[in-house]
């Protein structure tokens, strides 16, 4: 399904048909397909569940303009996007979360609509100033510097943005349209963005901030260095009102753990965000 939601058409899906609504994200520039078997997995348990392509994500359209952070433009569309399907109304609310820069948007989300939120699912959370520097580099270095040297039909000629326009193809139209030097200035706010936050505890929240979050959260920290298990740890200490949980043991000191090694705790990870839903619900 699509809708067109703050100037960009949006694909998403819902899964279940009656049940507390519950709203997840992948991790990175994913697409929805790399979390719908969790979401098959929540639904199946009586829940309704949306998954959908952000913008600038899977089969929704390419914006690379804007003054705030991707994480929150993202947190906006997703608050109309529950609106418009019948999550919110009235004094109703929903359960949000996500992997890493999903995370990320869901904390952003219970920052600017504490009042729709449930509870927060966060898994993978991102931190740290290694996390800052990569992701800054990995979402936004590459593409001003395709950019700088080919304009917008090099940015196209990336893997990431060939794969947008192969998902969507408006999205070609849509890029080399675009102004390169306006794309070069969103891209180096956003990154600056990141590396501005570095030395908070987690990216694209402060201490502060995270304080101030009323919503029950279940947190399952990283295990990488993207996604460090000590910083997980260290926002479910700042939540009010979290509940820790670990599926792995031992940090790995590598860049990121392939997204596979977590595909098969999906059983564990699904059993204790129902466990943790179930206990909001009761």
């Amino acid at each position: 399904m699509r809708t067109t939601i703050n100037g960009a058409s949006l694909n998403y899906e819902i899964l279940g048909s009656s049940g507390p609504w519950v709203a997840i994200s992948p991790g990175g520039r994913r697409a929805l397909a790399a979390v719908k078997p969790l979401a098959q997995r929540i639904a199946a348990a009586g829940y309704r569940v949306l998954i959908h392509d952000r913008r600038n994500c899977g089969a929704s359209d390419v914006m690379l303009s804007g003054d705030a952070a991707e994480h929150e433009v993202w947190a906006d569309d997703q608050h109309v996007l529950l609106q418009r399907v019948g999550a919110l109304s009235g004094t109703s609310t929903v359960f949000v979360g996500g992997s890493s820069s999903g995370c990320r948007m869901s904390l952003a989300y219970a920052l600017r609509y504490p009042q729709a939120v449930r509870g927060l699912l966060l898994w993978r959370v991102t931190g740290g100033a290694f996390a800052a520097k990569r992701l800054a580099k990995q979402y936004y270095g590459e593409y001003i510097a395709a950019a700088q040297a080919g304009g917008m039909a090099a940015v196209c000629a990336t893997a990431h943005f060939r794969d947008l326009i192969a998902a969507h193809p408006p999205n070609r139209e849509r890029l080399l349209n675009a102004d390169p030097k306006a794309v070069i200035a969103a891209m180096t706010r956003w990154s600056e963005g990141f590396l501005r936050e570095a030395d908070l505890p987690v990216i694209g929240a402060s201490a502060e901030q995270l304080r101030t979050i009323k919503a029950p959260a279940c947190v399952i920290p990283g295990n990488d260095n993207t996604h460090p298990k000590a910083v997980g740890e260290t926002l479910a200490r700042l939540l009010p009102d979290a509940t820790l949980n670990s599926l792995f043991a031992e940090h790995q000191d590598v860049d990121v753990v392939p997204p596979e090694d977590w595909a098969v705790k999906e059983t564990e990870m699904a059993a204790m965000l129902l466990a943790f839903m179930k206990k909001q619900t009761s």
